[in-house]
């Protein structure tokens, strides 16, 4: 990999528009004056009045119940030391948006220039009345044990330092599943700390108050085993020394050891140290990226090793957002003044609890898993799992309310997890289950059009993040000319020149005349179409030497359908292909068809449509909500659009009972579900806003989802191109690098669907 070039895409996304990587945006009407005199003079006078009669007002007026300052003196970031608070800046940036993409917590970052504690203290506490909960990060030790030490005990809002608790409440909840399943009693095994930072005295801690008994534990840091006649320790550490005398060195302590926890360096733990551990191991090798021992070679040495990382490329990774968001959710929702121990093990109980319940079939979608259960690769939940927020938030509200620091009561804990589910977006998190379904079993993907700088950059994007395996397809001395200027890494990727493979060009020559003869074609003419990359790549996934196709960011849409229709075909059972678009909204992802094949459809060609569009909307894990567009509500005008909108929903009504689908309507009563409500109560989309729209022509749905791409400010994913019996998709022409890696892992996704497809027919006549 060329460091450079990683270093630079790095860069590049936090430099390029807006710099950084967070903004404040208002919350209220500001479109009129009478708007901007209530915001601020005259009007916001009131609520500082009754702010300043009752000071718990300030949780009413104003965002504070909903804030939280992310707290750095850049003393500690990442591993890269003492940089300085300036430089931490963009690690704060990062952790307030975890907050609000996981939980809906407003962040502000605070770098502060204060080294010395009561400094240090100092500031934060003259901060109290902004924030609703104080999240201090990457501070040095021993330092950061008496900042939280006196924050806690001097301020009435939640402080925690999640350096610390983060990855304590995370390995705790998976060290009780790690010994139930390994067959382990918490308070006999015996335990290897490797390292003596912050996060490793929290977890020490964690563990003792778990049941974990201090004799059986032993705490190494870089220079050896803790002991009583260490000199160069504080009384922090040394509470964690051992009275043993059988042991100096780690190779030592490991033998015949329970548990080994690494919170320390990459590679300092061996295949014989493993070997040397007692049955049925446990270790949790949390150094990253570079693990203490690897994954591979940890479970190699021993087959009865249950092994958990700081990594999302192999099972059991523990991963502090599975903590820090949910726990100061429910601590500001019952406006709690301290996060305290007991709250602190509400979470780790209930990250544990969770991981034992059944997995919701998005999270295994998500993994490319066909049944996540409790077991050695699955002893904590996955990041990507919705339920941590209303599990893990509702355990720490309650936990505050009855421990006595909450000064919030909640009653009704069904309204309270309904909230929490709702406050949480969906749109980004398809694209990160995409994601992570790609990685579990990436495919060929052949770029038609790999003579551009774009295309290759996003081969390299896919080709890294494991989504993809790129094959290119065009002139081979011009495709290595760009790759070699613009410094990709791309060397070693297979390049394909259609005129320098004799022997697949005839052989795809011939399947296409073949296949053609009677439409038209003739052996001369296939073999000039085949002259055309778009034909040559569908034929290389038709043949099964490529996956799926990507084309489409320089040629018209035809130019892509075409072939791909001529050469590989409609699914079975399929009349016709349609163009889907993903658009991601603020209110959630909304699918629209068709906006890019069908131009004007018939009714049975909108049933057909709207059928597919069902079909693969329920792929993204959502539950399609399909309203068929006019200008007319349920026979309100009459006309032709009217007329066959209403003839669609009569027939999808008569022939897909199991659909969710009514019509004709406005968009506005679509996607309004109280206007819907109020006017039509009778209709079956009644509760819930629409989140499919099909248009009566192509000429709606295109401009619908450019005004809402320009104007509404949402993001289109597409043209997602349905029906075809193989996985080829189209870019718009002059897609970014980002919407081109978003197609491509579609179309990873989509072909391996369409795999098990196959597989499963193939598995079906066998059986038959």
């Amino acid at each position: 990999m060329h460091k450079t070039n990683r270093k630079q895409d790095a860069l590049d996304y936090h430099s390029n528009g807006r710099p950084g990587k967070i903004q404040v945006v208002p919350t209220k009407p500001t479109n009129s004056q009478r708007d901007l005199t209530l915001a601020y003079s005259p009007g916001v006078a009131e609520p500082c009045l009754r702010i300043a009669d009752n000071v718990e007002d300030v949780y009413k007026y104003t965002a504070k119940g909903n804030l939280v300052a992310v707290i750095t003196n850049g003393t500690a970031v990442l591993g890269l030391g003492n940089i300085g608070p300036e430089a931490a800046k963009p690690v704060m940036e990062g952790k307030g948006l975890l907050f609000k993409i996981y939980a809906d917590i407003d962040v502000f970052d605070l770098e502060v220039n204060a080294k010395s504690v009561d400094e240090f203290v100092s500031i934060v506490k003259a901060l109290e009345p902004t924030f609703g909960g104080i999240n201090l990060e990457d501070i040095s030790a021993p330092s950061c044990f008496e900042i939280e030490r006196r924050l806690k005990a001097e301020m009435k809002i939640p402080v925690m330092h999640d350096d610390q608790h983060g990855t304590a409440i995370i390995s705790g909840a998976a060290l009780m599943n790690a010994c139930e399943i390994q067959g382990k009693k918490l308070d006999k095994i015996k335990m290897v700390i490797n390292g003596a930072g912050a996060a490793a005295v929290s977890c020490s801690k964690i563990y003792l108050s778990l049941g974990v008994k201090r004799e059986n534990l032993v705490m190494f840091d870089i220079n050896g085993l803790i002991t009583p006649e260490r000199t160069d320790l504080d009384d922090i550490r040394m509470f964690f020394a051992t009275e043993r005398k059988d042991i100096s060195t780690l190779a030592d302590a490991m033998k015949g050891a329970d548990v080994f926890i690494g919170l320390s360096a990459g590679n300092v733990v061996t295949p014989d140290m493993l070997k040397a551990m007692a049955k049925n191991p446990i270790v949790f090798a949390m150094a990253n990226p570079v693990p203490e021992i690897a994954y591979d070679i940890g479970v190699k040495a021993r087959k009865d090793v249950l092994m958990a990382t700081g990594r999302a490329d192999f099972p059991n990774q523990v991963n502090n957002v599975l903590g820090f968001p949910y726990i100061f959710r429910g601590a500001l929702d019952v406006r709690a003044t301290a996060i305290n121990e007991d709250m602190k093990l509400a979470a780790v109980y209930a990250i544990a609890e969770l991981a034992k319940k059944p997995v919701p079939e998005e999270v295994n979608l998500a993994y490319n898993a066909r049944n996540l259960k409790f077991g050695k690769d699955y002893i904590i939940p996955k990041p990507m799992d919705r339920r941590l927020i209303t599990e893990v938030s509702s355990a720490v509200a309650k936990a505050a309310i009855a421990s006595g620091v909450a000064r919030k009561t909640i009653t009704d804990w069904d309204a309270y997890e309904e909230r929490l589910r709702l406050s949480i977006g969906a749109d980004d998190r398809i694209l990160r289950n995409l994601a992570n379904k790609a990685k579990q079993n990436p495919k060929r993907v052949v770029f038609a059009e790999a003579d551009n700088y774009k295309i290759l950059k996003a081969a390299q994007i896919v080709r890294e993040e494991c989504i993809a395996t790129p094959i290119l397809l065009g002139n081979c001395a011009r495709i290595r000319n760009i790759i070699k200027h613009s410094d990709l890494e791309l060397d070693d990727v297979e390049i394909i020149d259609p005129r320098d493979e004799p022997g697949r060009f005839q052989e795809y020559a011939d399947y296409l005349y073949q296949k053609r003869q009677r439409r038209g074609i003739t052996d001369t003419e296939a073999r000039k179409m085949l002259t055309q990359r778009n034909y040559f790549g569908a034929c290389m996934v038709q043949f099964g030497d490529a996956d799926a196709l990507i084309s489409g960011l320089t040629k018209d849409y035809v130019a892509t359908v075409k072939p791909a229709l001529q050469v590989i075909g409609t699914q079975e059972g399929v009349n016709r292909v349609a163009g889907m678009y993903m658009m991601l909204t603020k209110k959630g992802p909304v699918f629209i068809g068709d906006a890019t094949v069908n131009v004007d459809p018939t009714i049975e060609e909108l049933v057909d449509i709207t059928v597919l569009i069902d079909h693969s909307v329920k792929q993204f894990n959502v539950k399609p909500r399909i309203a068929v567009l006019s200008y007319s509500n349920f026979g309100s005008n009459e006309g032709e659009i009217p007329f066959k909108t209403r003839e669609t929903v009569r027939l999808l009504h008569e022939r897909y009972p199991d659909i969710m689908v009514d019509g004709d309507m406005q968009a506005n009563f679509a996607l309004n579900p109280t206007l819907l409500a109020d006017n039509f109560p009778f209709s079956t989309l009644n509760g819930a806003p629409a989140n499919t729209l099909i248009f009566p022509t192509l000429e709606s749905g295109n401009i619908a989802y450019k005004l809402l791409q320009e104007i509404g400010d949402a993001e289109a994913v597409g043209p997602i191109l349905l029906g075809l019996k193989k996985s080829v998709h189209v870019l718009q022409l002059g897609s970014s690098v980002r919407e081109i890696v978003d197609m491509v892992t579609i179309a990873v996704v989509d072909a391996q669907e369409k795999e098990g497809n196959e597989t499963q027919k193939v598995v079906s006549r066998t059986r038959n």
